[in-house]
């Protein structure tokens, strides 16, 4: 299926004057009486940001506003010139389209760096000028829902918190340039036709990071090597033009990116590139070029519950609606890593008798999706954050939520979640500090359990953040 599209990219016609009517999810099709609609994703496309491109090109010089200002295109030609799927857009004619109704040409005018908040409807955040990396610490996400059940369980994306810096900064990201060193392409991998996808994370990611640390990041450009990233909290600096934008990613944010690209011959989304320094039981190489559905095939109840919905959001998602989620499971001291057959693997078959329950710490993979505004591929990027499980003691109704969970969660979950290793030790601490909290008054007795108010935090949790902070 991906052969058939070749890798080069030549032919583009020039932009007809005509309005692109909208866009629609094949609405002659029927519904059947027993399910889901049928629904034709070759035919279904992102919503078009070609009216952001005047807002980005007002401060561009006049020669590479004149091509971004003014031009319409006709629906017919659009879809008859769509990039390939493995196609280079430096490869590509000038009047070749991405799925955002984005030509070539508009692209290679607006250049390196244009200002992807008009691009995309999402601002920059605000700079955090009261954060001190020595001290920073990331919010305390307790993502616990109950009746606990395989939902999507999306919330809108806070601009300000895309990306988190902690104190463990320069260890992490020493960690990720050791694992990439070791394993190579099973932490960072990329598929022809991610360039412009690549490229335009990257430049978001270090736009985001000037704009919201400028005491530690920032951006200059000299006419010799172009831009040079300057990161004064590992001392280096980076000519961006030198180095692959994965690579860019990993020595600078310690997060980890999946590229989801487009297929144009069935509309569908396949991870074509990423670099993944914290995965357990997976990595890069395991499902680099898969489908979505393919991807989740491993997740309990995915695909009679979430499959359907998911390809839809996909195919929908605008560039302005970001969203953030978050996973969560216990480990045994805190794992970052673990491709199969790794020896920590061996530490999930059996109930250490012993075990001490300073070393159970819960893992939160905090999770953010969004769809770049140019390429219009959906980037998933995810941060494990451990904290160890007698830091959720005085975190009011915690212990009992997260303990019912385990005791009383669908088993095919809880089984998918790995937790029975840790689950001898965990229980009865949780049960314990629930008893606590209802003796001391903190939680009114026969509370019953469900999902906080305050989800994915709990109550008080940023007197608590900022207490620990120094703030």
């Amino acid at each position: 299926m991906l052969s058939s599209w070749l890798p080069g990219c030549s032919r583009g016609r020039r932009i007809s004057t005509s309005k692109t009517p909208p866009r629609s999810l094949s609405p002659e099709k029927k519904v059947p009486n027993n399910g889901p609609p049928p629904v034709d994703y070759a035919v279904a496309f992102p919503p078009s940001r070609r009216e952001a491109l005047a807002k980005a090109a007002e401060n561009l010089p006049p020669t590479q506003k004149a091509k971004l200002l003014g031009q319409e295109i006709d629906a017919a030609e659009f879809r008859e010139n769509l990039i390939p799927f493995t196609a280079d857009y430096k490869a590509c004619g000038p009047s070749v389209y991405t799925p955002t109704e984005i030509s070539v040409e508009e692209i290679k005018a607006l250049g390196d760096f244009p200002d992807y908040a008009k691009l995309s409807g999402v601002s920059l955040p605000q700079p955090y000028t009261e954060f001190k990396i020595e001290q920073a610490l990331p919010r305390p996400y307790r993502p616990f829902r109950w009746s606990y059940h395989q939902t999507m369980s999306l919330a809108k994306l806070e601009p300000d918190w895309w990306l988190e810096l902690e104190k463990n900064y320069i260890l992490r990201i020493s960690q990720r340039k050791a694992l990439f060193e070791k394993h190579g392409k099973l932490v960072l991998d990329y598929l022809p036709g991610s360039e412009l996808a690549s490229k335009e994370l990257m430049e978001m990611a270090l736009q985001f990071y000037c704009a919201r640390h400028p005491q530690y990041f920032s951006l200059t450009h000299s006419a010799s090597e172009g831009h040079i990233f300057h990161n004064a909290l590992l001392e280096t600096e980076t000519v961006i033009k030198d180095t692959h934008p994965l690579n860019v990613l990993l020595n600078h944010i310690p997060e980890d990116f999946a590229i989801m690209l487009r297929n144009p011959s069935d509309g569908y989304y396949y991870f074509r590139a990423g670099v993944i320094c914290s995965a357990l039981g997976w990595n890069v190489n395991t499902k680099l070029g898969l489908q979505l559905k393919e991807i989740h095939a491993p997740i309990p109840d995915y695909k009679e519950k979430m499959e359907f919905s998911m390809d839809r959001y996909f195919s929908k998602l605008p560039t302005a609606r970001p969203i953030q989620r978050g996973s969560w499971g216990l480990e045994l001291d805190t794992p970052l890593f673990m491709p199969p057959g790794d020896p920590h693997e061996s530490h999930r078959l059996s109930q250490t008798p012993d075990l001490a329950l300073s070393r159970v710490h819960l893992r939160v993979d905090w999770q953010t999706l969004r769809r770049l505004p140019l390429s219009g591929a959906i980037v998933f990027n995810f941060k494990a954050l451990f904290t160890p499980l007698e830091d959720l003691r005085d975190e009011a109704y915690v212990p009992a939520l997260l303990g019912t969970i385990l005791r009383e969660g669908k088993r095919s979950l809880m089984q998918y979640k790995n937790t029975w290793h840790v689950e001898h030790v965990a229980v009865p601490a949780l049960r314990e500090w629930e008893e606590e909290q209802v003796r001391e008054g903190r939680v009114e007795q026969g509370w019953e359990v469900r999902t906080l108010e305050e989800s994915p935090w709990f109550a008080g949790w940023e007197e608590k953040w900022r207490g620990r902070q120094g703030f």
